[in-house]
Order: C-alpha cells, then structure tokens, then sequence
C-alpha cells in the first residue's frame, strides 16, 4: 500500500483550494435514481469514495459521464459529471459493493421510491462505531414500506402504487437517514414530515438539489422538513459546495505549523462553531472575499475543550485534527465526543508521536507538548487518518504515515495541496 512521508517544522504559506463536499457529492450522486433525466453535478471531488459510488450506481444501469475542462476553468477545480438513470435495471445493491462505504446503503431509498423495491447490502465503511441502520428501516417503514432483512440484505417493498407520506419523528439525529428519506419522501403519495432531521449543509444541498428536479420540500435548513410528494423529476444543474471539513483540516493544519494560509473557495457559515473555537487556541480567522484566511503568529496555542455535536455544533469529522492540535497546546485541554462510540483509535498512533492523551470513556484528556517527534504511524480511519498528517507535519523529524487507503476516500490531493504551501510531504509507491 501506498504511504506518506513528511518531514515536519516547516510553516505553511499560500492558497489551498478547497474541494467539493465528499459528504455532499454522494448523497447528489444517488439522487440521480430518482429522475430518468439527466443530473449535472459540478465540482464533483476526484476521491476513491466518488469512484466506488460511480461502480454501484453503473450496477443499477446509471450512464456517467465525466466532461472536460471549460475555457476559463482552474485545474484545481472539481469535476464536472452527468448522471443519467433512464432505465434502472436492477434494484439489488451487492455486498461486494456496499461493504467498502457506508453511504452507498442511501441507494435504498430512491431504488424504493421510484422502483417500489430494492434489496441492498448492510453496509461498511469506517470502523468508526456500531452506527446502525435502524433509523433509515424506521423511516421508510413509516412511508409504508415492508421491511425484512435476508442473509445479510435489506429487502423493502412498497406498498402497491408506492411509498405513502407520513410524518417521521427521529429518535436522535441521523445525516444519512435525513437523506435517504428526504429522497425518498419526494415521489411518495401526499405529504411527509421529517421532524428532528439533520441541519448539516450537506442536506440542504441535497435538498436544494432535489427541489431543482421538481420536487416539493419546505422548511430546508432546519429540523423540520416537509414534503409534497410529485409524480416524476426531471433534470438538473447542481454545484457541489465546498468541503467543510477539509476547510477545518487545513486551517488546523495551519493552525498547528504557523504560518499564512488562504482557504480558497471555503464557506465560514458552513462550520462556524469549529472556526469558533479554533479563534480560541489563538488563531487569526479572517472571512476575506472568495475564502477563509488562516493565520498564527509565534504564540504559542492555547489549550480548548471541545464537545462534539451534530451541525450547527462542532463536527464530528474534525475531532481527531483538534485532538492533533492540543497535543502542542500550553496546557491542558479535554475533547468530548458525543456521536460515535468508537472514534478514538487514533489516540494510540498520536501517542507515537509522544503525545500525552487519557482517554476515560467518551473523554479525552491532552496535556499539551512543546514539541512532538516524527515516528511510524498507521491510519486507522478517514479523518483520523489526516489527523496524523497534521501531527506529522508539525513534528520533528520525519514521519511516515501508512495505510493511506483512507485518506484517498476523503481528501483530494492532500499532498500536492500542503506542498503547494511548503509543507515536506510525498507520496510513496506501495
């Protein structure tokens, strides 16, 4: 497998562009299921999740096409791509498939709606918790749907002449089982309420995006979705917004290594609570036309304690890079996460950098270091992984980081961007 090998000390400075949204660009890319007409997505991220999407939908007769650059357009610009579902012409998602990413199990809720059937995998993805799927089978058997579970398959049908509108009450907030419902909910018979739903950007970009097929839906950013059921979509042109959390990733990068760095393209109403909190640890943030600039004079960083919580808290997907950065806090700051009750694996591969973290159940405890040290450190999941790069980065010596597989799922050309800014960093051939 490939790896990565970072030389740290070196202060960032210059411009990273942020990409289009992963947890954006997939839930869009399903979408497309619901309309035999075409779905134009623009700034599409080039990452191993997109293509692994591409290979299931392809599975359910999805046409995709890639389309070239357009006079004026920046190479460090995302994909423009065409996705054309005229004929679905199988409603089974394979094991072999959706074992490899978590959201391709969202696949179920348009194949429901507009096949009326589908049987789909359970799904993989990070080790990151148990993160189970009860939330999206309770929701689409409010719709009316019939559920059973075979040899490791979801099997639903819907009634005879499709889903029914319903109002869905979530337990706890669910970003996957807003989406798969609020795609579902749009070619269902009357009206759906989806109360507790999530308020991430992600879901109103889809929600914006389905409304721009035709669909009916009020109360978009908040936590009560309504929607009129219509008999069809159609085409659309959608843009994918920019990735909060590699937006959060760079600027603790930079928050970490000193220096000046310009986050081209990054949306500060999108994680405010994170920039927030990061203005805390001493940071300069300033909101310039076109992006976010990220800059830390000689001080020293301040120690914080951060909780994690669903939008518009601090993300879940930015824990581990906060963790990375009070490790060279001056003191002591504790992390707190509320979401997943396994997403401290990174804490061992930290401690390799001779980082001093107590965890205690959901709590991490971080006595800050003046100093860490390069060593041989293993990626464990998608963010915590480019937590280790960040630690990397401001380590002494050289660090090599392996497995890398994750970080290819979620950040586009992570290597060339930090590069670009004077970080010592390569990529090596497995």
């Amino acid at each position: 497998m490939d790896r990565i090998r970072l030389v740290g000390g070196n202060p960032l400075h210059g411009d990273i562009t942020i990409s289009g949204a992963k947890n954006a660009a997939l839930p869009l890319m399903i979408a497309s299921l619901l309309s035999d007409e075409p779905l134009v997505l623009t700034n599409v991220p080039r990452l191993a999740d997109v293509k692994q999407l591409e290979r299931i939908l392809e599975n359910h007769g999805v046409d995709i096409a890639v389309h070239g650059r357009r006079r004026g357009e920046s190479d460090d610009g995302g994909q423009r791509m065409t996705f054309h579902a005229a004929d679905i012409v199988d409603t089974t998602a394979p094991y072999d498939l959706v074992s490899k990413m978590r959201a391709s199990f969202w696949v179920i809720g348009p194949l429901l709606a507009r096949c009326h059937e589908a049987r789909v995998s359970l799904p993989g993805g990070c080790a990151i918790g148990t993160r189970p799927v009860d939330l999206f089978l309770f929701g689409l058997k409010e719709l009316g749907a019939e559920i059973d579970i075979d040899d490791g398959y979801v099997v639903a049908k819907a009634p005879k002449g499709g889903l029914i509108g319903a109002r869905i009450v979530f337990p706890k907030v669910s970003v996957g089982a807003t989406h798969t419902l609020l795609m579902a909910a749009t070619l269902a018979k009357g009206t759906t309420v989806i109360e507790n739903a999530a308020q991430e950007p992600e879901i109103t970009n889809v929600a914006e995006c389905l409304v721009a097929m035709g669909a009916k839906i009020s109360g978009i950013g908040t936590r009560t979705l309504t929607i009129e059921g219509v008999e069809k979509l159609h085409g659309a042109n959608v843009e994918v917004i920019p990735d909060r959390i590699e937006t959060g990733t760079f600027a603790m990068a930079a928050a970490m290594t000193g220096g000046d760095v310009f986050l081209r393209g990054a949306r500060a109403d999108h994680l405010q609570s994170a920039l927030d909190i990061l203005a805390k640890t001493g940071v300069d943030l300033t909101t310039e036309a076109g992006g976010i600039r990220v800059t830390r004079n000689g001080n020293g960083i301040q120690p914080v304690d951060v909780e994690t919580h669903p939008f518009p808290g601090f993300p879940t997907d930015l824990q581990a890079q906060f963790m990375a950065l009070m490790t060279m806090s001056q003191g002591t700051s504790h992390v707190r996460e509320t979401i997943f009750e396994n997403r401290y694996m990174h804490v061992a591969e930290l401690a390799r950098f001779g980082a001093d973290i107590a965890v205690d159940g959901q709590l991490a405890t971080i006595r800050g270091k003046s100093q860490l040290k390069g060593a041989q450190v293993m990626a464990t999941d998608l963010r915590a992984s480019v937590s280790l790069v960040i630690a990397g980065l401001a380590a002494k010596g050289e660090t090599i980081v392996n497995r890398i597989y994750h970080l290819d799922r979620g950040f586009e050309r992570l290597e060339d961007k930090l590069s670009r800014c004077g970080a010592e960093i390569e990529r090596l051939a497995g």
